[in-house]
């Protein structure tokens, strides 16, 4: 079983971190992203609504957790990471 992408994620401005200054490659040279490439990079993808609801639903005690689900997904997912390693 894999992880589904069914939600659809989009950052909100509160997930987003303030950018990083320049950092210094090996050879000492001043290394700076784009402002773009700094968004992106911070950018964590959340759904704030979908969290809201989980939130709702573990407060009023609706929320039900599904172990074989989630073990299936992890062990899917562990196998797609060990041979993306693989192909590397």
């Amino acid at each position: 079983m894999k992880i589904d992408s069914t939600y659809n994620f989009t950052p909100t401005q509160a997930t987003r971190t303030p950018a990083k200054p320049a950092a210094k490659n090996a050879a000492g040279e001043q290394v700076q992203l784009s402002d773009a490439a700094q968004i992106k990079a911070s950018e964590t993808p959340v759904n704030s609504s979908r969290v809201q609801e989980i939130k709702q639903a573990i407060a009023e005690g609706r929320f039900r957790v599904n172990p074989e689900a989630i073990a299936d997904r992890l062990i899917s997912t562990a196998q797609e990471l060990i041979a993306a390693q693989r192909r590397a």
